[in-house]
This record gives C-alpha cells, structure tokens and sequence, in this order.
C-alpha cells in the first residue's frame, strides 16, 4: 500500500495510507512508525501513528537536503523511498497483555442498554469482548488513551447521543466495533461497559508512562466486583 503523504503546517507531514477498511491501514501506519522511528532520520522529532495517518514532526533547518529542494519536499522524498516496499509485521509478534475488567454494575453502567441495542443479552456481550485477543490500533484524545479494535461485528452500536462530562478512569467504552478506556477522568461519549483497575497512564513508569502501545494484543479477562476493589486498593485507589 502507497502512501500518500502532504504537509501540516511547515514542521510535520502527514503520511496517510488511504484503504476502505481503516483497520487493514492501520497495520500498514503502525508499520511506517516503527520503520520511520528506527530510521533516526535527521531533523525528525516526533513520529505519531494514528487510525490510518502518521505524523513526522521536524526541525526543518535540520533535514537533509537533496539539491535545491525545500525541506518538507526533502523530507518527502526519503519518506517515499523509505516506505515504498513496508512490510507488515506478524501478528505472532505483538505483545499479549491480560487486562481485568469488571463487567456491569457501577463499573460498567451502560452494559444493559447497550446489550440490549446490540440485540444481545449482557453475557453473550462480555463473551463476545472477551472471545480473543483484539490489537491497540492507536493512542490519543489523553495520555495513554486506546483504541482497541476490531471487535465482533455484533459489537457495533454507534457512540452516546449525549456525551458524560465525566467518565471515571480505567472504564472501558464500546462503539463501532471498538473499545477506548479511559486513563483518567474524562469527558466522553461511549458506552461504559465495564472498567479496569490497572492505571494506564503513570508518569512515574519513566520512559514507558503508558501501560498499552500500538501493536499490542488485549486480552480482557473478567473480575469480580470484589476483585476489582482488591486490585484497585493494591494499585493504590486509583486507575
């Protein structure tokens, strides 16, 4: 798959892989970061993987040039013969990581309804969410925000027609075949069908402050209630 790639602004391009599925490019963007981070190309600061777009941050007085070009059409020129045969990585070689939910309840306020919207009873939903291990396609909105994906065609029900002003943090959220959880308390508009105890964003972790990274597998494990609570209590109350 080519990218297309435009400049944003005069510091970032844009790499975009154009597909009718998003998931399918979005194994193709996460690809291009990697292959781009490792590069350690000159005047390149950030490289960010979205659903299907990265974005190269740079210092243009720092690219290289080749003859008379202005910096983004330099930088655009490498990215292209960079990327122009990527190759996927196999799926055998993410990381697996098991994460706890309760299911229902005040953790999971919407699983009912949303059950219900989805023409399911709440156990064939958990068992569903819980079927296989689904990849982290991107992070954003917050620090160390997922998006988890692509879930069972079941699992299909459009966002909340009205957003939560506050969403508390570790709750998992479902729509579109996807699930976000929330770092911290958040505003936001998906279905809230359970939380997990473990924090997803630590300042204090160091280098790796988030708990899940693009390209990883999710494997949601159902809890207990009181399970939940001990968890949280050993994490020190907060998710």
């Amino acid at each position: 798959m080519v990218p297309v790639i435009a400049p944003s602004g005069d510091r970032c391009l844009i790499v975009e892989f154009e597909a009718s599925d998003p998931f399918a490019a979005n194994r193709f963007v996460r690809a291009a970061a990697a292959c781009i981070e490792a590069a350690a190309l000159p005047g390149v600061t950030d490289v960010v993987p979205a659903l299907h777009t990265v974005g190269v941050h740079y210092q243009p007085h720092r690219v290289r040039l080749s003859g008379a070009l202005l910096p983004h059409l330099a930088l655009t020129e490498i990215l292209q013969s960079m990327l122009a045969d990527l190759s996927l990585p196999a799926v055998g070689d993410a990381r697996v990581i098991e994460l706890p939910v309760c299911y229902g309840g005040d953790c999971g306020p919407d699983l009912e309804a949303v059950a219900a919207l989805c023409n399911l009873r709440p156990a064939q939903l958990i068992e569903l969410h819980c079927a296989a291990p689904v990849e982290v396609l991107m992070l954003g909105f917050a620090p160390g925000h997922p998006y988890i994906g692509r879930l069972d065609a079941r699992l299909s029900p459009p966002r909340r027609a009205t957003p939560r002003t506050v969403v508390p943090a570790g709750s998992l959220g479902l729509a579109n075949r996807q699930t976000v959880i929330y770092p911290m308390n958040l505003p936001g508009g998906w279905h809230l069908i359970g939380r997990t105890p473990l924090p997803l964003f630590d300042a204090r972790r160091g280098s790796q402050p988030c708990l899940l990274r693009p390209g990883d597998r999710v494997r949601f494990v159902p809890i207990e209630p009181n399970e939940f609570a001990a968890m949280q209590a050993g994490q020190g109350g907060a998710a």
